[in-house]
């Protein structure tokens, strides 16, 4: 694929505040309509190379291209094409859902009905109502709308579902797999590591400034290769064995028993382990 054809790409991203190297040099590509997540822990460098791709601050080195475009010299036209998830709801208290949706509606040559985004995000019970009477979660859907209503070639979602339910957090991520599959790119960063897996077509994993690890949530990390541990009740002692030939090993255990195991297990390392790892840490 060529430079213009990634939605995005950068080569050798670096970015410093004094003698911190923030971002030391990360190379990116990102596919059109691809739901690509960028984890890693807070001070990693995450927001820093989001907010430079987004065009909001400069780069000290490095080759970056969103859309087509270096971010950092874009016009208006290019900045039309993106879609940020900001916090600025709640910076209109007394506007309602609607008014705020549509207000922003307004700032786009090409935007989506407002009533339509509300409904995406859940929001429709609450279209009338005033912005300082949302809860926390539903004034994060109402940003998450801000973000969506200027009809985005590709959409930047930094921790969106903060403050969201269970049940408001599974809606949202099929409104995010109703965008990819419309053809919207969308850059996610994520703390919740299910919402990467279930979302994500590929990941990256970003510690001290630098990309230690990128692939799909299954393969990240060599996790699909990793050894399963199967275990399995022997009597009144549980057992587990590490092994590279889990179907082997089940097989073998099927013929010793008879058939049912006794409370088989077979696990593989989760995304959760293998992120922790990447960055160093421990349980």
């Amino acid at each position: 694929m060529t430079e213009g054809n990634w939605a995005v790409r950068a080569r050798g991203l670096r970015k410093r505040y004094g003698e911190v190297a923030a971002v030391g040099g990360i190379d990116l590509e990102i596919a059109p309509g691809e739901v690509f997540a960028l984890l890693g822990p807070n001070g990693a460098g995450k927001t820093t190379t989001v907010e430079i791709l987004e065009g909001y601050r400069d780069r000290d080195g490095g080759e970056v291209s969103v859309l087509g475009e270096d971010p950092g010299r874009a016009g208006r036209g290019w900045r039309a094409r993106i879609g940020i998830v900001l916090q600025l709801a709640a910076d209109a208290p007394e506007l309602t859902v609607a008014e705020m949706v549509g207000h922003f509606a307004g700032f786009y040559p090409d935007p989506r009905r407002p009533a339509e985004v509300i409904e995406l995000v859940g929001l429709t019970d609450r279209s009338r109502a005033r912005i300082h009477t949302l809860s926390g979660g539903q004034l994060r859907r109402l940003d998450v709308a801000l973000g969506l209503v200027g009809r985005p070639e590709l959409l930047f979602l930094d921790e969106p579902t903060t403050g969201f339910d269970p049940a408001a957090r599974r809606a949202f991520w099929e409104v995010i797999r109703s965008l990819s599959g419309d053809g919207v790119t969308v850059l996610l960063t994520t703390h919740y590591l299910d919402e990467a897996a279930a979302l994500a077509d590929r990941v990256a994993v970003i510690s001290d400034g630098t990309i230690v690890a990128e692939g799909t949530p299954g393969d990240l990390g060599g996790r699909a290769a990793a050894p399963a541990v199967v275990g399995w009740q022997d009597g009144d002692v549980r057992r587990a064995e590490r092994t590279s030939q889990p179907t082997r090993l089940v097989a073998e255990l099927a013929a010793r028993y008879g058939g049912e195991i006794p409370e088989l297990t077979v696990t593989r390392p989760s995304l959760e382990d293998v992120y922790l790892e990447l960055i160093g840490e421990k349980r």
